[in-house]
């Protein structure tokens, strides 16, 4: 501990790196909660300062002008906890890693950071026996991180499936309940608040690919990477696959999914991001607006649901702090750092290997046989149908009527969900309903989770 007040209370002095919107909020919090803080650590928390790039700024929250400053380095060496609030790999890791080979613990919320550069800081960390602990990356205020870290060390988890992005599921929401295209749902988003102006790293799943690589390493103790996501956005969802899901009694969900699978008797572990269908009475498919949830599967725990704000200033703030607070009675009370370290070595599978099931619909002829045809392709790749419906194309009156005098053939709908089946076969089986003469388009591929 760096000092000791005038009335014997220890004081631990706090660097925090940012000052935006989760930044200006966690300063907030120390400033104007510090009794509250102190009785609950038995420590005062000292804002020591913030590091910004441009100190005039004004920020959601204004101190004191004198505790901005452009020096990171200087504001690092008089810490004993350093939060890390910036974003960004660099110089986010450089400073991090100074701050820990000083001996400083550190907080941070920085998900693209520990999705690519989390060993190396883990094992920094663990070298110099200091904490580093990040709640704050994955889902904002809900906590989830610490239940798979603790509660459930002594399970099996065996998936965590879940909608780790607010921005996706407001449009996706949007979308589903009000019929509006997708375009119209984001501008929607952007003007709430819920869409950053370049939306790229939520619609692409960029950002839920980053948390599940995260949430992976934790529930099953092996360090997992952004680049062995297989990651699919949302910008091809249409008005027309809300329209198939709804008729099918499904709802579109942005989904990230860690599941263990064993493939030719080795245990492995999937990691994928994509446009899901889910039941309508499936807990996650109750998760409106652009709020988050965690749905763990383990063992003996069986089905769990963690659920609340997954973004926004105040909510992320409350995770940061939390990890604060456990980080000072540490501090306080004595204590080593408790750092997060691999303990297997579960190989990431590409996709291919693990057990889905599609929803397929195919623009086809609309003559006698062609159902049949199509259907026959599942059965020899070796793909069950659970349903399968054909309906004429709908056409405007003036679409039929050009169709008509052009001569061509009348075009069918025909939708196909399967059974659970192994992923590349169901793929391999759309390749080849794709070749199919009678075929003019297979419009829309998407799996089904958690029927």
């Amino acid at each position: 501990m760096t000092t000791v007040s005038h009335h014997d209370t220890p004081v631990l002095n706090v660097a925090l790196l940012g000052g935006g919107t989760v930044g200006s909020q966690v300063a907030r919090i120390l400033t104007e909660d510090s009794e509250l803080l102190t009785e609950r650590i038995g420590a005062r928390l000292n804002l020591a300062g913030v590091f910004v790039r441009n100190t005039a700024a004004q920020r959601d929250y204004q101190l004191p002008s004198e505790l901005y400053t452009t020096d990171a380095e200087e504001l690092i060496s008089r810490a004993d906890i350093v939060i890390e609030l910036m974003g960004g790999i660099d110089p986010a890791r450089e400073l991090i890693l100074a701050a820990i080979n000083r001996g400083a613990a550190v907080v941070t919320g920085n998900k693209a950071l520990l999705a690519t550069h989390g060993t190396e800081l883990f094992t920094a960390a663990a070298d110099q026996g200091v904490q580093l602990s990040f709640e704050a990356s994955v889902c904002g205020a809900i906590p989830i991180l610490r239940p798979l870290r603790d509660s459930l060390s002594g399970d099996r988890v065996t998936r965590v499936m879940g909608i780790a992005n607010g921005t996706t599921n407001y449009i996706l929401d949007q979308m589903d309940t009000t019929g509006i295209s997708f375009g119209d749902a984001l501008a929607e988003a952007q003007r709430l608040g819920y869409a950053e102006a370049d939306p790229t790293a939520d619609i692409a799943g960029h950002d839920a690919a980053a948390k599940v690589a995260i949430l992976a390493s934790l529930a099953f103790q092996a360090p997992f990477t952004l680049d062995q996501v297989d990651c699919q956005g949302i910008t091809t969802i249409t008005a027309e696959d809300n329209e198939a899901a709804a008729a099918a009694g499904f709802v579109i969900k942005l989904l990230a999914i860690a599941e263990r699978v064993s493939t030719n008797g080795d245990d492995g572990v999937v990691l994928r991001v994509h446009p899901t269908l889910l039941p309508r009475e499936h807990p996650l498919a109750a998760v409106r607006g652009a709020y988050n949830a965690v749905f763990v599967e383990a063992e003996n725990a069986g089905e769990l649901m963690f659920y609340g704000a997954g973004a926004g200033g105040e909510a992320t703030a409350s995770a940061v702090m939390g990890d604060v607070v456990s980080i000072a009675k540490r501090l306080q009370h004595g204590g080593p750092g408790r750092p997060h370290t691999p303990k297997t070595s579960l190989d990431a599978l590409e996709i291919g290997h693990t057990t889905t099931s599609y929803m397929i619909v195919v623009h086809a002829a609309d003559q006698p046989g062609v159902l049949a045809t199509v259907a026959s392709l599942f059965a020899e790749q070796g793909v069950s149908i659970e349903t399968m419906q054909q309906a004429p194309a709908e056409l405007t009156p003036l679409e039929a009527e050009r169709a008509a005098a052009a001569g061509e053939t009348p075009q069918a709908v025909l939708r196909f969900i399967t059974h659970r089946g192994l992923e590349q076969r169901l793929a391999d089986t759309v390749a080849a309903i794709e070749e199919l003469d009678v075929v003019s388009a297979v419009t829309s591929v998407l799996r089904v989770e958690g029927n």
